[in-house]
Protein backbone atom coordinates (compact mmCIF):
# COMPACT_ATOMS: atom_id res chain seq x y z
CA UNK A 1 0.00 0.00 0.00
CA UNK A 2 1.58 3.34 -1.03
CA UNK A 3 2.23 6.00 1.57
CA UNK A 4 -0.07 9.01 1.23
CA UNK A 5 2.06 12.12 1.66
CA UNK A 6 -0.95 14.47 1.79
CA UNK A 7 -0.49 16.42 5.03
CA UNK A 8 -4.08 17.73 4.95
CA UNK A 9 -5.23 14.31 6.16
CA UNK A 10 -4.24 15.13 9.71
CA UNK A 11 -7.12 14.25 12.02
CA UNK A 12 -6.39 16.45 15.04
CA UNK A 13 -4.55 19.73 15.52
CA UNK A 14 -3.08 21.09 18.75
CA UNK A 15 -4.25 24.44 20.06
CA UNK A 16 -0.84 25.97 19.26
CA UNK A 17 -1.09 24.89 15.63
CA UNK A 18 -4.58 26.35 15.29
CA UNK A 19 -3.56 29.59 16.97
CA UNK A 20 -0.64 29.91 14.56
CA UNK A 21 -2.93 29.26 11.55
CA UNK A 22 -5.00 32.32 12.42
CA UNK A 23 -2.36 34.49 14.03
CA UNK A 24 -4.18 34.61 17.38
CA UNK A 25 -3.29 33.51 20.88
CA UNK A 26 -4.25 30.22 22.48
CA UNK A 27 -6.06 32.21 25.15
CA UNK A 28 -8.30 33.80 22.52
CA UNK A 29 -9.18 30.38 21.11
CA UNK A 30 -10.16 29.16 24.58
CA UNK A 31 -12.27 32.30 25.05
CA UNK A 32 -14.02 31.75 21.71
CA UNK A 33 -14.84 28.19 22.84
CA UNK A 34 -16.83 29.69 25.72
CA UNK A 35 -18.53 32.31 23.54
CA UNK A 36 -19.35 30.05 20.58
CA UNK A 37 -20.61 26.61 21.62
CA UNK A 38 -20.16 25.32 18.07
CA UNK A 39 -16.41 25.11 18.73
CA UNK A 40 -15.99 21.90 20.68
CA UNK A 41 -12.48 20.48 20.45
CA UNK A 42 -11.93 17.00 21.76
CA UNK A 43 -10.00 16.89 25.02
CA UNK A 44 -7.55 14.13 25.84
CA UNK A 45 -7.07 12.66 29.28
CA UNK A 46 -4.90 15.60 30.32
CA UNK A 47 -7.38 18.20 29.00
CA UNK A 48 -5.23 18.81 25.92
CA UNK A 49 -7.42 20.28 23.20
CA UNK A 50 -7.49 18.46 19.87
CA UNK A 51 -9.18 20.40 17.08
CA UNK A 52 -10.76 18.67 14.09
CA UNK A 53 -11.08 20.19 10.63
CA UNK A 54 -14.72 21.05 11.45
CA UNK A 55 -13.57 23.01 14.51
CA UNK A 56 -11.02 24.83 12.38
CA UNK A 57 -13.67 25.68 9.78
CA UNK A 58 -15.86 27.13 12.53
CA UNK A 59 -12.92 29.14 13.90
CA UNK A 60 -12.22 30.41 10.38
CA UNK A 61 -15.77 31.80 10.17
CA UNK A 62 -15.52 33.45 13.58
CA UNK A 63 -12.04 34.83 12.85
CA UNK A 64 -13.29 36.32 9.59
CA UNK A 65 -16.24 37.99 11.27
CA UNK A 66 -14.49 39.24 14.40
CA UNK A 67 -10.89 39.93 13.38
CA UNK A 68 -11.18 40.65 9.65
CA UNK A 69 -14.58 42.34 9.43
CA UNK A 70 -14.46 43.88 12.92
CA UNK A 71 -17.76 42.56 14.25
CA UNK A 72 -18.51 42.36 17.96
CA UNK A 73 -18.90 38.87 19.41
CA UNK A 74 -22.64 39.29 20.00
CA UNK A 75 -23.16 40.45 16.42
CA UNK A 76 -21.11 37.52 15.11
CA UNK A 77 -23.21 35.07 17.14
CA UNK A 78 -26.41 36.60 15.75
CA UNK A 79 -25.14 36.53 12.17
CA UNK A 80 -24.14 32.89 12.48
CA UNK A 81 -27.49 31.98 14.03
CA UNK A 82 -29.46 33.79 11.31
CA UNK A 83 -27.50 32.83 8.23
CA UNK A 84 -24.91 30.11 8.75
CA UNK A 85 -24.65 29.19 5.07
CA UNK A 86 -24.19 32.83 4.08
CA UNK A 87 -21.35 33.25 6.56
CA UNK A 88 -19.75 30.02 5.34
CA UNK A 89 -19.88 31.33 1.78
CA UNK A 90 -18.50 34.73 2.74
CA UNK A 91 -15.62 33.16 4.66
CA UNK A 92 -14.85 30.77 1.82
CA UNK A 93 -14.88 33.66 -0.66
CA UNK A 94 -12.50 35.68 1.52
CA UNK A 95 -10.11 32.74 1.65
CA UNK A 96 -10.15 32.39 -2.11
CA UNK A 97 -9.59 36.11 -2.63
CA UNK A 98 -6.65 36.09 -0.20
CA UNK A 99 -5.11 33.15 -2.08
CA UNK A 100 -5.56 34.96 -5.41
CA UNK A 101 -4.00 38.12 -3.97
CA UNK A 102 -1.01 36.17 -2.68
CA UNK A 103 -0.55 34.55 -6.09
CA UNK A 104 -0.76 37.92 -7.88
CA UNK A 105 1.80 39.44 -5.50
CA UNK A 106 4.10 36.51 -6.13
CA UNK A 107 3.76 37.01 -9.89
CA UNK A 108 4.48 40.73 -9.49
CA UNK A 109 7.65 40.00 -7.52
CA UNK A 110 8.80 37.59 -10.23
CA UNK A 111 8.10 40.13 -12.96
CA UNK A 112 9.92 42.86 -11.02
CA UNK A 113 12.94 40.57 -10.70
CA UNK A 114 13.01 40.03 -14.48
CA UNK A 115 12.73 43.71 -15.35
Amino acid sequence: MPLNSNKSLKKYYAIGEVAEMFGVTETLLRYWEKEFPTIQPRKSGRNVRQYTQEDIDEIRIIHNMVKVRGMKLAAARQAIAKNRSGENSATELMGRLEAIRAELLSMKRELDAIA
